[in-house]
């Protein structure tokens, strides 16, 4: 049921969606007051499978068949329905949006990344490349960052971070696990500042 005045977030995936999945599970217990609008992935992934089973709309759009259009096509779903977007979520977006989308949507996006930025971001920066790296440098926190989306990569002003310990034994994969339990809390306080909650 389409709701007025709840605002409404669109969220862009890329890979298995568990960040989507706990904007949903929030926004289904009722700590999360808004609706998700679209999620749209730049590939085939397991976030358009956690969409269709909740009902929510959700379009994939080519990111290797669409390229340099693939912000116009975002754009084109997003203004042409009639139930407004008023917020875009990256939640393992992997995809680079064009500057014309990013300033049109200006501190309307926000991002999540899984390092205390401005440490371990940019470019070649996501995924186990990031944990990898941390490990590499002998760090002994990391975390995850909240973030506008700017036109640089990673570079946007940072919401919020939290941070976990590295442990000495950790692997990229068990450090992995430890900061996306903490991406899944930090993205929905993430969420409500943005709605202004």
């Amino acid at each position: 049921m389409f709701n007025k005045n709840k605002k409404r977030i669109a969220v862009l995936v890329s890979g298995g969606g568990s960040n989507l999945q706990s904007i949903i599970n929030n926004i289904e217990q009722g700590n999360l007051n808004c609706e998700i609008s679209y999620v749209i992935a730049d590939r085939e992934c397991y976030g358009l499978e956690r969409a269709e089973k909740h009902g929510i709309k959700n379009v994939l759009l080519d990111r290797k068949v669409l390229k340099e259009k693939l912000s116009d096509e975002i754009s084109d779903i997003l203004e042409n329905d009639d139930k407004k977007t008023d917020y875009i979520v990256l939640a393992g977006y992997l995809s680079i949006l064009s500057p014309e989308f990013i300033k049109k949507w200006s501190r309307k996006i926000i991002n999540i990344h899984p390092s205390l930025l401005p440490k371990f971001g940019g470019k070649g920066m996501y995924g186990m490349n990031v944990h990898r790296a941390v490990i590499e440098a002998k760090e002994t926190e990391s975390g995850c960052t909240i973030h506008f989306v700017d036109t640089g990569v990673d570079t946007g002003e940072v919401i919020l971070q939290m941070k976990v310990p590295v442990l000495s034994d950790d692997t990229p994969e068990i450090l992995q696990k430890r900061v996306l339990e903490k991406e899944h809390v930090l993205l929905i306080e993430g969420i409500k500042k943005l709605l202004g909650k």
